[in-house]
């Protein structure tokens, strides 16, 4: 058990780790607060999948135009005053909002800038943050430190809903004082921040243009054999199993007659289960297991989605969303600990950048996933996703896995190997 534990929180060994890791537990816990809180609101404001879709649709936009800037700008300007700048800009959106809801004036539009603001914020401030943590804790525990960060947007997963619910289920507080609470959480991120050594640029790219250093980026992955399948693989499987959130309000409602806040519970529940997968692969972020044990926990998210498509009631529903939470915490905690095993640190925030375009295609594919849940039923829509996430997984990963099995290689060899494990 000592052993255990020792493995799963190394990385908190580190001071200045332990002080960013706060920081990111307050800003997850906000943002799944978020998820839930825009989600109800917008569909209450339209009654409509494509309006939720929409809503997630702007911050997706946002990232994807400006998620590869924000890796290079992670590699060569100060990593913590960019966080501090794309923290407060999210703070002021959180109280906009809220002013808003206690005015009676929001509305989809209004919704739909903020997550622009939002996302445009989250561009710069994801690669910045997993480039410190990585700077604090050094090569041994670099895996581990990304594992633990997901441990806590897995946690926040579980807290986020269900201060959403608490609030939302409060005719005096409501969707206004969530926003608020939001506010307030994340000026406790800018104080964490502010905590923080100042830190360098690490890019070997000075006197060229951003442009330049997001294409030797591009470059520098699709050259190196252990992440030129890992990057596109991940985006695709985000891509097509992680829209399902922007279908349950209507799934709730539509097909299992149950008032659409009610999906907090299944993101509870969801989220357990991510915490749990979290916790359970941390301690083999740094072994030469974590490319097969990865690749399982792909293919329990894919199947699990199928389960959720044609789980006949709210009950069952929630017992599948269990295994969703769980494939999708194992699959994000160990992809983003072998890509830091694999990535040298010069480019870190600029691969980092490629793989968080995954959460800005998924935010944009939310708008046409609600159009086709509007057209098709919300459970076709969810089968559909889960039929995607293992054809994707079988033509990356288990393909790949057979094919080196058949030429008498080891198995560890389709995910690259851990250098120095």
């Amino acid at each position: 058990m000592t052993s255990w534990l020792g493995g799963t929180f190394a990385a908190l060994s580190h001071r200045h780790f332990r002080v960013i890791w706060t920081g990111s537990l307050l800003a997850f816990v906000a943002f799944f607060m978020s998820a839930a809180v825009q989600g109800v609101v917008a569909f209450d404001l339209s009654g409509s999948n494509e309006a939720v879709g929409f809503v997630i649709f702007a911050q997706g936009v946002a990232q994807l135009a400006l998620g590869p800037f924000g890796g290079a700008l992670a590699d060569r300007v100060s990593r913590r005053l960019l966080i501090f700048i794309c923290q407060a800009a999210i703070t002021s959106c959180f109280f906009a909002l809220g002013v808003l809801v206690v005015t009676d004036t929001i509305t989809i539009a209004s919704l739909a800038a903020a997550s622009f603001i939002i996302g445009s914020a989250f561009s710069f401030l994801g690669p910045a943050r997993q480039g410190m943590m990585v700077d604090f804790v050094g090569p041994r525990h670099r895996g581990n430190a990304i594992a633990l960060s997901q441990v806590a947007l897995n946690a926040s997963r579980i807290a986020g809903p269900m201060f959403a619910a608490a609030f939302l289920a409060t005719d005096v507080i409501g969707a206004a004082g969530a926003f608020f609470a939001m506010g307030t959480l994340y000026l406790g991120t800018l104080a964490t921040t502010w905590m923080l050594p100042g830190t360098t640029a690490t890019s070997t790219g000075t006197g060229r243009s951003v442009l330049a250093e997001i294409w030797t980026g591009i470059r520098y992955v699709a050259h190196t054999p252990s992440i030129r399948g890992l990057v596109p693989s991940y985006i695709l499987i985000i891509m097509c199993g992680f829209p399902y959130v922007s279908v349950l309000p209507g799934l709730v409602k539509n097909e299992l007659h149950r008032d659409a806040s009610q999906i907090t519970i299944l993101l509870m529940i969801n989220a357990v289960g991510g915490l749990a997968a979290s916790l359970a692969v941390a301690s083999l972020a740094d072994s030469r297991r974590a490319p097969m044990v990865y690749t399982g926990m792909c293919l329990t998210l894919g199947l699990a989605l199928l389960a959720s498509g044609v789980a006949p009631g709210f009950w069952v529903l929630a017992a599948t969303m269990l295994f969703v939470g769980a494939g999708a915490g194992g699959f994000q905690t160990l992809n983003g600990a072998l890509v830091s095993h694999f990535t040298e640190p010069a480019y870190f925030g600029r691969v980092i950048s490629l793989t968080f375009l995954a959460f800005a295609v998924s935010s944009i594919v939310a708008l046409p996933v609600g159009q086709l849940a509007d057209a098709i039923g919300e459970r076709h829509t969810i089968a559909l996703s889960g039929g995607a996430v293992c054809f994707i997984v079988a033509a990356y990963q288990v393909g790949p896995l057979l094919a080196r099995a058949f030429r008498g290689q080891p198995a560890e060899a389709a995910g690259g190997g851990l250098p120095g494990a």
